[in-house]
């Protein structure tokens, strides 16, 4: 599962007839990768909660969304798992299928809603194609990354 979280004054996401919109907070582009499950969303809901990108008193970056109270709009986005080794034309093999992806970004969805001490959380339209739009703060823009152990390592 790989991430772009990028700390914004405002995002929003639109695909024609419908239109998401957060104030100050994050915005995450998600892609679930084949073989991702349930402890790479967990995982991953759990890091950008907690993801300490805000500035303090000092404005050093040791706040998260849950400790402001702030916002987060997440939006798939299955080409950030796109293989460009070979040719000019990115492969999406990595990516995983559309009935495995949308439950787990659902999922990486509702453990934000769930979690204490952020504002609002959206969600872009799964697999639909959409408009981003967003005032980047700082800016401040980081990759997470949580790739499925193999099973031998599994618990």
């Amino acid at each position: 599962m790989k991430a772009v979280v990028q700390r914004v004054q405002r995002a929003s996401v639109t695909n024609g007839a419908q239109t998401k919109s957060i104030q100050e907070g994050l915005l995450v582009l998600l892609g679930v990768a084949r073989g991702d499950g349930l402890e790479e969303a967990d995982w991953m809901a759990h890091r950008i909660a907690h993801l300490r990108v805000f500035p303090d008193e000092s404005q050093k970056m040791s706040r998260a969304v849950v400790d402001h109270g702030l916002d987060v709009l997440v939006v798939s986005q299955f080409t950030l798992l796109a293989d460009t080794s070979a040719g000019h034309r990115p492969s999406f093999s990595p990516a995983a299928a559309p009935e495995v992806a949308a439950p787990l970004y659902q999922h990486v969805v509702h453990k934000l809603h769930k979690t204490d001490g952020i504002g609002c959380v959206k969600n872009g339209m799964f697999g639909e194609h959409m408009q981003v739009e967003l005032v980047n703060d700082g800016p401040v823009t980081i990759m997470l990354e949580r790739a499925p152990l193999p099973p031998h390592q599994q618990c």
